[in-house]
């Protein structure tokens, strides 16, 4: 573990996948027998908390929905890249964009998907429920399951162990 808090002082960007990470992985079906995928208000608040901090921030999934784009623009993310199957094709694109390199970035991820790209990723992450080829790579697994805070959790970790959580700004931030 103490491994892992000194990676945590070097972050400077996050990138999260949604299904499973973002959103729980179970959902109920619209009209269309698409997922409505949920939304957890207290990663909200942490990713804007990072944002206002000087974070970079990047969601990247699978979905194509006009929800999930407009969810993430609001709280203030700026990459947001849907229809990623092949998530590592976006990396490099990411990383200049965010002017980071690998090393600076924290990724959470869940599912096979994002196998690849958690192997070129500085710090590598994972929700509680997690497929078991996830864990084995992953340099945390939160005790939060995906959609339930455990975005929340790894964000606090990372400001906490930079002496950022819980500073002026806070007071200024609107809840989402």
């Amino acid at each position: 573990m103490t491994f892992f808090k000194e990676k945590l002082k070097n972050i400077k960007g996050f990138i999260f996948d949604v299904d499973g990470v973002l959103s729980m992985d179970t959902s109920p079906l619209d009209e269309n027998g698409d997922p409505v995928r949920t939304a957890n208000i207290k990663d909200g608040f942490a990713i804007r908390y990072a944002l206002l901090n000087g974070f970079q921030m990047a969601i990247i999934t699978g979905a194509n929905t006009q929800r999930v784009k407009l969810r993430y623009e609001k709280l203030g993310v700026e990459h947001i890249y849907l229809n990623c199957f092949n998530k590592t094709e976006f990396l490099e694109e990411i990383l200049l964009k965010m002017n980071l390199t690998a090393d600076e970035i924290l990724y959470m991820g869940d599912d096979l998907v994002d196998l690849n790209i958690m192997k070129q990723i500085g710090v590598p992450v994972c929700p509680l429920d997690a497929v078991p080829e996830i864990k084995a790579v992953s340099l945390y697994i939160s005790d939060r399951k995906g959609g339930e805070g455990c975005v929340r959790d790894v964000i606090e970790q990372v400001m906490r162990s930079q002496g950022k959580w819980m500073g002026q700004e806070v007071r200024n931030l609107k809840a989402d």
